[in-house]
């Protein structure tokens, strides 16, 4: 007898049901060797870099002062909620895709396809930004050695005559250079890229290495840095506020919360565990523990390192580009600046691997719905098993970008993006559990509702709080990932052939 198939649902908010994730993880040709603690270390690995030893500077010194700390703890609990919700919904559904893969199951297409579209400006063009970052702290460790390389390899062509043009105008002769190229940021990129592509087990590998390494030069800063701290730096802990000619209000509890939007790139990382429930050996108890327990650790050591540095120098005093480091200097700890450096490096590192990583995972979720070519992100390498074609072509964009762009802003655009995200899960995993409340949670997010809102209105404010230019070109982003998917993705859709999904 011939089965009937239900009509095909031509509608932007079609769902992928649920039987056809369980049909994912039976298939899936990725290799499970990720242990609890080796997905928590990768969430560390991805959450504690550029934050730490970059954005404290730019945070505390022009917004929040020394209540930096309070910063982070808002941003902190507006994660907290996040990650509660994910949590529930990484036991549920333990495959790779993260919050695209679980709107796509509960929302519908649409606002799966846009939260998948706005974690590229998480992952790929986080690492981006990370790369640049690993490569400024690259110069100054060969700085420390004695080692001036040439101005033309070491920044992107806009950075370079910008900083020629203000030697110059301090006197020394330097040329107009005509062509420039951030030469470290795009090698270190198709380093971490070729790790990628030889296989999960040898990237959780390098990152457990490196994650020790800073980890320990995190606590060095803590414990060591404790002893330079001037309580007189924390006064006034809150700054009074001040108006900019453009109306944006510094310091303050305002400024705390624009501090805090700033700082949440820091936190983006921690979801990247989710991504990686593919590979995990337990996913369903272990991606919701490493959720929890990497956001956790690195919140607290958030919250003590930004205490210790505004303790050490006064915040309007801090470095911009390396505060951690240049801080210890001030106190003649030159050696270590040396050990902070190297931690930075490394920690850099480690978070451009989780972060590329993750955007390979989720591009596989959502070529393996044909919501992008299969034979592109879906293809797995026969003998590494990893989805080499995807992490090169990630690896080439993210290389090129580093190399010739300047990025110093577009750590908020990548906030912007992961805010949406964040605020999407949360109200997607309360709509899960009324729709469909038989299902297997082998973790439930407690006070769901209280929990559910919360998060979408934490996550929505600190949206809210990011700079105008910043608001402006995440919605140019969002048009045009609306244009793809009405050119391609809506008609390449999985749950357009009635024989993949329906019974």
């Amino acid at each position: 007898m011939e089965t009937k198939l239900k009509p095909v649902d031509t509608s932007i908010w079609r769902k992928k049901p649920l039987a056809a994730y369980e049909s994912d993880v039976k298939k899936s040709e990725l290799k499970r060797v990720l242990t609890r603690w080796g997905l928590t270390s990768l969430g560390i690995g991805a959450v504690i870099g550029g934050g730490i030893f970059v954005l404290t500077g730019i945070a505390a010194h022009d917004w929040a002062g020394p209540a930096l700390a309070l910063s982070f703890v808002l941003a902190g609990v507006a994660c907290t909620f996040a990650a509660l919700c994910y949590a529930e919904f990484a036991s549920i559904l333990p495959v790779e895709g993260s919050a695209y893969a679980y709107s796509y199951g509960t929302v519908g297409e649409i606002f799966a396809w846009l939260i998948g579209w706005n974690l590229i400006l998480e992952y790929m063009m986080g690492a981006t930004t990370v790369a640049v970052s690993w490569s400024g702290y690259f110069e100054k460790l060969m700085h420390l050695f004695g080692i001036n390389p040439p101005l033309y390899l070491m920044n992107d062509p806009i950075t370079a005559r910008e900083k020629a043009a203000a030697l110059r105008a301090a006197g020394e002769a330097v040329p107009d250079y005509a062509f420039a190229v951030n030469l470290p940021a795009f090698l270190i990129v198709l380093v971490v890229t070729y790790i990628l592509v030889r296989g999960i087990k040898e990237a959780a590998s390098t990152n457990n290495l490196i994650v020790m390494m800073k980890v320990t030069a995190v606590i060095f800063v803590i414990i060591v840095g404790a002893f330079y701290v001037d309580a007189a730096n924390w006064t006034p802990f809150i700054p009074q506020p001040v108006t900019d000619n453009g109306n944006q209000v510094h310091y303050g509890f305002s400024g705390i919360v624009t501090a805090a939007s700033i700082v949440f790139f820091a936190y983006i990382g921690f979801d990247a565990v989710s991504t990686q429930a593919g590979e995990a050996i337990n996913p369903k108890k272990d991606v919701p523990f490493a959720i929890i327990a990497s956001l956790i650790i690195c919140t607290l050591l958030y919250i003590l390192v930004s205490l210790v540095l505004t303790g050490m120098v006064r915040y309007d005093s801090l470095d911009l580009k390396a505060p951690v480091a240049q801080a210890f200097a001030d106190k003649g700890l030159t050696w270590a600046v040396y050990i902070i450096t190297i931690a930075a490096i490394a920690g850099l590192t480690s978070v451009m691997l989780v972060m590329m990583l993750g955007q390979t995972r989720i591009f596989l979720g959502m070529a393996k719905d044909g919501l992008l070519p299969r034979n592109l992100f879906a293809s797995i390498h026969p003998t590494f098993k990893t989805p080499w074609k995807s992490t090169i072509l990630v690896g080439l964009i993210v290389a090129t970008v580093a190399a010739l762009t300047p990025i110093d802003k577009v750590s908020e655009l990548c906030s912007s993006g992961t805010l949406l995200a964040f605020a999407m899960i949360c109200g997607a995993v309360w709509l899960l559990r009324v729709r469909e409340p038989q299902l297997e949670r082998p973790y439930r997010t407690p006070a769901l509702p209280v929990i559910a809102t919360l998060g979408i209105l934490a996550n929505l404010y600190l949206m809210y709080n990011l700079r105008t230019d910043t608001k402006i070109s995440f919605v140019i982003w969002c048009t045009l990932g609306i244009i793809v998917y009405f050119a391609y993705s809506r008609r390449h859709s999985n749950l357009n052939n009635p024989t993949d999904y329906n019974s």
